[in-house]
């Protein structure tokens, strides 16, 4: 038997695992992938997944801290990490929009949530960049955005079809009133772009200045 052969294999594994146990320190160095969004139409489906993805994500970014960092008897405080959250699309399903519209603001309460325009935002996507955390809504230079009244179809008896009418007008105003409320536009101005009854088209500079985003990169 030669004894320096056998040291020299016993050095190779104390080198695997040494190298072992810094990839796995690497791995939970490594910060946390923290984000969801919406890339297609605004659908029943995509929606589900990002609603359930929002607040699996909030849980998850879950920490605790001092309010007083230098005082050991100070009070802990629940915070959480924040959520990056992609828009691209032609739009969709308004009842979905605002499904996660209502469910960003909840959380917005506590989390900051960062929204980030790629390549389209129009419709029912235009709310959802809007209502990022102020300050931290970013758009693609070469995104475009586009705004137009809420579009529906009805057929069938004129008592149903005057009452879906009635629904959809409603569904206008609260978009338009959500959309005044995320923006630095009034809603006459909004009710003016959509009186023109085709698609208004903008591009990321517009966008910030109407207050639909805040960073252009």
């Amino acid at each position: 038997m030669n004894p320096s052969k056998k040291l020299n294999t016993n050095d190779d594994e104390k080198s695997t695992d040494e190298a072992l146990l810094t990839e796995i320190t690497a791995a939970f160095d490594r910060p946390e992938l923290r984000v969801t969004g919406i890339y297609g139409d605004v659908t029943e489906d995509k929606c589900s997944e990002v609603v359930y993805g929002l607040l699996a994500l909030k849980e998850t970014g879950k920490r605790y801290v001092k309010e007083n960092p230098e005082d050991e008897d100070s009070e802990v405080l629940e915070a959480y990490e924040p959520i990056d959250f992609y828009i691209s699309t032609f739009g969709g399903h308004a009842s979905e929009m605002f499904a996660v519209y209502d469910l960003i603001r909840d959380l917005s309460r506590t989390i900051d949530i960062r929204t980030h325009g790629l390549g389209k935002v129009m419709s029912a996507g235009v709310l959802l960049l809007a209502c990022g955390k102020k300050g931290e809504r970013r758009i693609g230079k070469n995104c475009r955005v586009m705004l137009h009244g809420v579009v529906s179809g009805q057929q069938g008896h004129i008592a149903d079809m005057e009452n879906e009418f009635s629904e959809t007008k409603m569904t206008q105003k609260l978009y338009i009133s959500a959309l005044a409320e995320e923006t630095n536009m009034t809603e006459k101005y909004i009710r003016k772009l959509m009186s023109k009854k085709t698609n208004v088209y903008l591009d990321a500079k517009e966008a910030v200045k109407l207050g639909i985003a805040d960073i252009i990169f």
